[in-house]
């Protein structure tokens, strides 16, 4: 494990929010990166997820988020085995969620910005009925919007992604934001990111 490397990627964050991505590294490698104060990770598959909280679940500092697109027809099995979501866009998969969790899960409403009609996420159109209708589940406790750029985009158009969803943020009184990945997250922290999602970046130095 490079260490120096890692330190060095925790100070660049400017104190947000790291959750790693750890859909490369197992168990064991989560475990040494918690020692060095890393202790949300994300997954984007319900089965890595419960692998790998099952065999952490003993250790109190080890926190998992999801991060991918969660299908309702999977949400009831991860519905308390994460502290957060960072991927709601479906008002049946929130009615899931809210019937199965024992108490309040803290969720992004992933936001659908760009032209990419592969990416999940609620249109700005639909976010006030969206909004308003999570409003009937108690379990479901909204705490901000996740945004993502595309690859393909160019600094510019990232950064105009992510100045979008910090306006979007603001309109409606929310104060986090989960935006920023490896190839972009200091562009998200210039434009109000609160939590980071880094894989490769950190995960290549275990």
């Amino acid at each position: 494990m490079n260490i120096e490397r890692i330190k060095e990627i925790i100070d660049s964050a400017q104190g947000r929010q790291i959750v790693v991505a750890s859909k490369y590294i197992n168990a064991s490698q989560i475990k040494d990166l918690s020692a060095l104060g890393l202790t949300e990770f994300g997954e984007n598959r319900v089965d890595a997820l419960l692998e790998k909280s099952a065999i952490l679940k003993d250790d109190p500092f080890i926190h998992f988020h999801f991060i991918g697109h969660l299908q309702s027809n999977k949400a009831k099995a991860i519905a308390n085995a994460i502290c957060c979501l960072h991927s709601l866009d479906s008002l049946k998969t929130a009615r899931i969620l809210n019937e199965n969790r024992s108490s309040p899960l803290d969720c992004f409403v992933e936001l659908h910005l760009t032209h990419n009609e592969a990416k999940s996420g609620v249109v700005e159109e639909e976010l006030p009925s969206f909004l308003s209708a999570l409003e009937e589940f108690p379990n479901i406790r909204v705490i901000g919007f996740m945004a993502m750029s595309d690859k393909e985009m160019n600094d510019e158009e990232k950064t105009a992604v992510f100045r979008h969803a910090k306006s979007l943020a603001d309109q409606y009184g929310l104060t986090q934001l989960s935006m920023g990945m490896s190839e972009d997250y200091e562009l998200a922290i210039q434009e109000g990111a609160t939590t980071l999602r880094l894989g490769r970046i950190i995960t290549n130095n275990c």
